[in-house]
């Protein structure tokens, strides 16, 4: 199963970093450069394990995806519930590790496997090149958004009020 991973160090705490990691709305498309829509669904106000998420991507591509762990501010993790139909598994996750009381590194990682199997061993190598592209990106926004202090007090305060 291919495995994606980037990792950026940025300055502020893992709680910042997490906070603005599991962002909405227009927080979350302020920093974040592929998703063209997201939200909890089934009235879920906050991340939790077991909630869903529909993500809308600017590619035109949809996925409803579960958590299946959040534990702030270190770690969250989800899996794909339904997708594109060419993957037969999707999972992500993000890992904040304190570096001193002023930053952290986040780290964030795709895994997925592709359908029908045997397809695998040329698609493989086009999906690490293609979600390569796109983490590396959407980390580089992150980082962007960890350093506009505004941005990072918008996301604590939805993760309060919801």
């Amino acid at each position: 199963m291919p495995r994606i991973e980037q990792r950026v160090v940025v300055p502020v705490p893992a709680a910042d970093a997490f906070a603005l990691s599991q962002s909405q709305g227009e927080v979350r498309y302020a920093w974040d450069p592929f998703v063209a829509s997201q939200q909890l669904l089934h009235g879920a106000r906050t991340p939790a394990r077991g909630v869903q998420t529909l993500t809308k991507s600017k590619r035109r591509v949809s996925m409803i995806s579960e958590y299946t762990s959040v534990r702030p501010p270190h770690q969250v993790g989800m899996k794909m519930v339904k997708g594109p139909p060419f993957f037969s598994s999707f999972g992500g996750g993000w890992s904040f590790n304190e570096l001193d009381e002023t930053s952290c590194e986040a780290i964030w990682r795709y895994t997925f496997s592709i359908k029908p199997s045997w397809l695998s061993r040329v698609a493989d190598p086009i999906g690490v090149w293609l979600l390569g592209n796109d983490i590396e990106k959407r980390i580089e926004g992150f980082a962007r958004g960890c350093a506009d202090p505004d941005l990072v007090a918008r996301a604590h305060q939805q993760l309060r009020d919801e």
